[in-house]
């Protein structure tokens, strides 16, 4: 493992040690480039390959790219080496919420403060097909303004996850925190089970203690499935009706997520996020590009880099791809003008500027502000480029059914291959790089 004040991928300069556990650590760091704070999670690649997480961490990188919202920490990058797998990630300097309650209890206000937020963060969590499935204090984080972040996603599991009956069947989670659904392992609504841990978690900012607390592990489970708790007396009367509603050992009588945000004492003070698109864009650790009049040049790492061989996005973001690369054999001049013509058909705006940087923008509100899509040209070699696009704005949802139905089927005049439709490297092998230093990279995951 790295240590204290080395520099990782010659970016980030790594500080104190904040957590460690079986398989990882995780450093504060400090991003060479712009001086912002991170936290990077190093994980050992031999050590999760042996126990067969390897899955487990792909879908957690493929999670924490799809769900970007105000109230979830927030993945900026992944990186790797031969033995280490490197997430780089927004540093939460207030630490846990549960060190918030080592005092005891919150005043009510504090409380549904960080209750409001939890429960917009995971509504969209579930308005993204993710459920997080392991929602307790400790994966709750604050960051220097005390705002509430949702963290850890390792147990989290997409929508398409369930079997036929419309079910989840891993049981996983907290004892404490798991909904009695979940313990009797017949299947459960990952939805629902959220929404228990969510009620949980408002018990215990509320009242300073857990709902279901026992020794034997078996009477406490027996507790949860019969939802034997009770509030103490100075938890207010309308906190306690919605606590019990959220507390419903019966899946089907639950309280939804919509109705918790439409109760009453939820309602009081909350500002809705307007700001979420926000946390679409890519751009905190984007660099800005070199001003040139012509496509920016790509060295031989450079090009490596680029090439689904060593992008770590193109093996673990399977599930929404927020980024496409496709090479072109068409002079720059081609390709920046077939990007005017799709805007022109998409009705979109277009603006150009020095670097080969096209950007699209769209013309309407869509669920989180305007759909922008910056594309960028690459210069390989003189009569070879390599394009990237990528959404800077707007909604992932509607900027991915853009690129299947729209996008790739106007370009496809200017397209040599799209990354990913070919195996690794084959066509970039074939152009000549104009270097007598290629580094020797060696990468590999299963």
């Amino acid at each position: 493992m790295e240590a204290k004040g080395s520099i990782l991928m010659q970016r980030y300069e790594l500080g104190k040690l904040l957590g460690q556990g079986t398989f990882a650590k995780v450093y504060h760091a400090r991003n060479l480039e712009t001086g912002i704070s991170v936290a990077i999670k190093i994980i050992d690649k031999e050590k999760i390959l042996k126990v067969g997480m390897i899955e487990q961490i792909k879908r957690e990188i493929s999670v924490m790219k799809l769900v970007r919202h105000p109230n979830i920490v927030q993945l900026y990058e992944v990186m790797a080496t031969k033995t280490m797998i490197y997430f780089v990630l927004e540093y939460m300097k207030g630490g846990e919420l549960f060190n918030k309650l080592a005092k005891g209890k919150l005043k009510e206000d504090a409380a549904r403060k960080y209750f409001q937020q939890l429960v917009s963060g995971v509504e969209f969590c579930h308005s993204r097909g993710v459920y997080h499935r392991d929602l307790k204090l400790e994966n709750i984080l604050l960051d220097e303004n005390g705002n509430l972040k949702i963290s850890d996603f390792g147990l989290s599991a997409f929508a398409e996850s369930k079997r036929q009956d419309g079910l989840l069947h891993t049981t996983c989670g907290t004892p404490a925190y798991v909904a009695p659904e979940v313990i009797n392992r017949r299947g459960y609504d990952g939805c629902k089970a959220d929404i228990w841990s969510c009620g949980v978690i408002l018990f215990v900012l509320l009242s300073g203690y857990l709902p279901f607390h026992d020794s034997n592990l078996m009477e406490m489970y027996r507790k949860i499935g019969k939802a034997e708790f009770k509030c103490p007396h100075w938890v207010s009367p309308d906190a306690r009706r919605l606590i019990s509603k959220i507390l419903d050992p019966n899946p089907n009588t639950r309280i939804s997520i919509s109705k918790i945000m439409e109760n009453s004492w939820f309602k009081k003070g909350f500002q809705s996020n307007k700001v979420q698109f926000e946390y679409e864009k890519e751009g905190i650790f984007d660099a800005d590009k070199a001003e040139l009049t012509k496509p920016t040049n790509l060295n031989a790492f450079d090009i490596i880099s680029l090439s689904a061989g060593f992008d770590l996005s193109g093996l673990f973001e399977g599930h929404q791809k927020k980024e496409f690369k496709f090479t072109s054999n068409q002079p720059a001049k081609n390709i920046i003008s077939k990007f005017e013509d799709l805007a022109k058909r998409l009705k979109m705006k277009v603006t150009k500027k020095d670097g080969g940087l096209v950007k699209l923008e769209g013309s309407k509100e869509g669920r989180k502000g305007v759909l922008s899509i910056d594309a960028e040209v690459f210069e390989v070699a003189p009569d070879f480029h390599l394009i990237e696009m990528k959404k800077s704005n707007g909604d992932t949802l509607e900027y991915q059914k853009m690129m299947k139905k729209e996008i790739r089927p106007c370009l496809k005049d200017i397209v040599w291959t799209w990354q990913g439709d070919e195996p690794r490297m084959q066509k970039l092998q074939h152009v000549e790089l104009q270097t007598s230093a290629v580094p020797q990279l060696e990468f590999q995951l299963p």
